[in-house]
């Protein structure tokens, strides 16, 4: 099977070891201080940049590591281990890399980008959303004002994650000032292009170092920028098949190192009384059942997302069914990530609930309920409803 090969192929299995390494050594070292000061993890991302992580995605024939979307999933899951900020920001970062990577290729500028990419390893933010449209990414209000080769863009948007550390912007707007809501590019903009004025702060109790303010982006830039493809089916095709694996992935790592604690707790518990097996024990089999279960359904989608990359067929991508099945996962994979990491603490005990102990999995349950509010259940629920009524199974 495809996914099978990549993540057994001996170069990966390789860098999976730098990533634990550089997860144990610096990652998890900061983790702490990166949520208590709601910041951004710079010393985290740094080591990413250094295995030359922020081009994974990229073909090898331009430079990348030549990754496929079950590898960067597999990626994003070690690093949910060590710390759910600096997981999310890279996966964040990989989807609007897969966004390019699949759409602007053969274009001077993007392929112009894509050699700075691997060269710097830049780290991509991106700015979908917008004041007064709510989470609906395929409209927008803003529009490009284009004129003799170069455009003028202002957006107001509530949330940009990283935005004050990333190197270059993606966004979305409105084709034209002419055109409708539902007529969007996104548009590609380097740092010294744009500026932001700060809208609004991200004190929140988990992620916090996702530092996801919002913000008044205005922006000029060339036209050249504007990607070549509709922004609708980028995101069918790249954007959100790629974000919800990727966040499904990041979460199970979150639980796996919940569940890890867990197992720490129960092995302590029989050492302590070796003859009589704690309840506790039971309870251990449970999660990890419910995490083996996540996983699965993880690995599962990746893997079909995989293929029909492959197959290149483009009326795979617009099927409801498959979007349909990419909405489920985010929805069971978050809240499944609070079931197990909620399991866990009950295991663990007292220890797990408080701030200053060493066996603390508070900042895991803050992380968790995160990942159902942020792009919100009820609301993809709803899409998910109106879909189904117009799809019908074979």
């Amino acid at each position: 099977m495809h996914s099978t090969h990549t993540l057994e192929c001996p170069e990966f299995q390789a860098l999976l070891q730098q990533v634990k390494k550089a997860g144990q050594s610096v990652i998890a070292e900061h983790a702490k201080d990166v949520d208590e000061q709601a910041r951004f993890p710079t010393e985290s991302i740094n080591a990413l940049k250094e295995l030359k992580l922020m081009s994974a995605y990229v073909p090898k024939t331009l430079g990348g590591l030549g990754h496929d979307v079950v590898q960067v999933a597999k990626i994003c899951e070690v690093l949910g281990h060590y710390c759910g900020s600096t997981a999310m920001i890279y996966a964040m970062h990989k989807i609007q890399v897969a966004c390019i990577v699949h759409h602007c290729l053969g274009h001077t500028y993007f392929d112009d980008y894509v050699e700075r990419l691997v060269k710097e390893q830049r780290l991509i933010a991106s700015a979908t959303t917008e004041i007064g449209i709510g989470g609906d990414l395929l409209s927008s209000f803003c529009a490009v004002e284009a004129n003799d080769g170069e455009f003028h863009l202002q957006k107001k948007a509530p949330v940009i994650s990283y935005g004050l550390n990333a190197d270059d912007l993606m966004m979305t707007a409105r084709k034209n000032t002419d055109a409708s809501k539902a007529d969007q590019v996104g548009v590609l903009l380097s740092k010294d292009q744009y500026t932001l004025e700060e809208i609004s702060d991200w004190d929140t109790l988990g992620f916090r170092g996702t530092c996801s303010s919002g913000f008044v982006v205005d922006a000029n830039a060339k036209t050249e920028q504007i990607m070549p493809v509709p922004f609708s089916e980028v995101l069918a095709k790249s954007m959100h098949p790629f974000a919800h694996i990727t966040w499904a992935a990041l979460w199970s790592g979150i639980s796996a190192d919940a569940v890890n604690y867990s197992r720490k707790a129960v092995t302590l518990a029989i050492r302590r009384n070796p003859d009589y097996p704690p309840i506790s024990a039971i309870r251990l089999a449970e999660v990890d059942k419910l995490l083996q279960t996540m996983r699965n359904g993880i690995s599962a989608h990746a893997e079909e997302y995989q293929r029909m990359l492959d197959g290149d067929n483009h009326e795979d991508f617009s099927n409801f069914g498959f979007s349909i099945r990419t909405n489920n996962l985010k929805i069971n994979a978050s809240e499944q990530l609070i079931d197990i990491v909620g399991r866990a603490m009950r295991i663990c005990g007292i220890g797990s609930y408080r701030n200053n102990s060493k066996n603390s999995l508070g900042r895991h349950i803050r992380d968790a309920y995160g990942a159902s509010l942020m792009v919100n259940n009820d609301r993809i629920m709803l899409h998910n409803s109106t879909l189904l009524v117009m799809h019908r199974e074979d």
